[in-house]
């Protein structure tokens, strides 16, 4: 369940948290094209601080261009927006989800000058794989739901409606036993997390898909980046689930998921089974970052 806050921003207002409603006949409800982002507001020395703020807000108005919906604000103003529901709430830690959706009007496929509607929620969130799962590791399967073509559902945008493929994925992981799924890309290659982007490492360099069949992460870039004045070397490269049977390490990254190592690949241990140094060494570099410790990357955090 989730833990309410106060107020949600809603089409240029702040409501009461019950009273955030739609009508039942709300276009996106029904046919699932709406988009949004997963944003995370961390607790620093001088205040909270959002994680990459004007990255996210530029990712869905992409989204919005690729799927042709007119965004009723300027990205300035989201953000803005996005910052005075944290401030308001009083959230020193929180996840963020600002929601564009097609709103209430005519029925049927073609939405005929529906409002184009934007909401922006703020929660508590901890570790969305949990303490454990950060600290040890986590057992992932691969999915037999396979990521969608990418003539079929246009990956580069987050969409509701493709998360009914995640839902399916994460669900059959759930149901074996496991902690999370890996998702293969139509021609067998490792694709994604059900909501996570993937790293493998192996003789002290890194891998990660290219973005073909999978979405333009916001953790994944900063991961690059890291990695890159780290002096880590890395690759995107398509990859088979079994180079992820043999890496020395592998990881997953994500807003929610931020980077959890994967110690369990379908029942076979990744390395040793347990998290490795690359792994270590990036996600303590990432977590000073979001925590306000590490200067070096002080512009990707914006104060409240």
């Amino acid at each position: 369940m989730i833990d309410k806050t106060e107020k949600i921003w809603m089409d240029g207002e702040l409501v009461a948290w019950d009273d955030a409603k739609v009508h039942v006949l709300t276009h996106t409800m029904h046919y699932g094209l709406g988009i949004f982002e997963g944003i995370r507001c961390y607790e620093t020395s001088e205040g909270p601080a959002i994680f990459r703020l004007k990255e996210h807000v530029d990712r869905l108005f992409k989204s919005a261009k690729i799927f042709l919906l007119d965004i009723p604000y300027t990205k300035e103003q989201i953000e803005e927006a996005i910052i005075k529901t944290v401030d308001v709430n009083g959230m020193k830690e929180c996840y963020i989800r600002p929601l564009v959706y097609i709103g209430y009007g005519a029925m049927g496929l073609y939405p005929k000058g529906n409002p184009v509607r934007v909401s922006i929620a703020v929660w508590p969130w901890g570790t969305y794989l949990g303490d454990e799962g950060l600290e040890k590791g986590i057992r992932v399967k691969t999915s037999s739901f396979i990521r969608n073509h990418v003539n079929s559902n246009m990956s580069h945008g987050k969409v509701c409606g493709y998360y009914v493929n995640s839902q399916l994925a994460k669900k059959e992981a759930i149901s074996c036993g496991y902690d999370e799924a890996l998702l293969l890309d139509t021609e067998g290659f490792v694709s994604e997390g059900s909501g996570e982007n993937i790293f493998i490492a192996r003789g002290g360099r890194l891998k990660t898909t290219p973005l073909t069949s999978i979405l333009e992460g916001i953790t994944r870039d900063s991961m690059i980046t890291i990695a890159g004045d780290e002096g880590i070397g890395i690759v995107e490269e398509r990859f088979t689930r079994d180079e992820v049977y043999v890496s020395d390490e592998a990881f997953f990254t994500g807003t929610a998921a931020e980077v959890t190592p994967i110690r369990e690949l379908d029942g076979r241990p990744v390395g040793d089974g347990k998290p490795g140094g690359i792994t270590r060494r990036l996600q303590d570099i990432f977590f000073g970052i979001v925590r306000g410790e590490n200067k070096r990357y002080k512009e990707w955090l914006t104060p409240i």
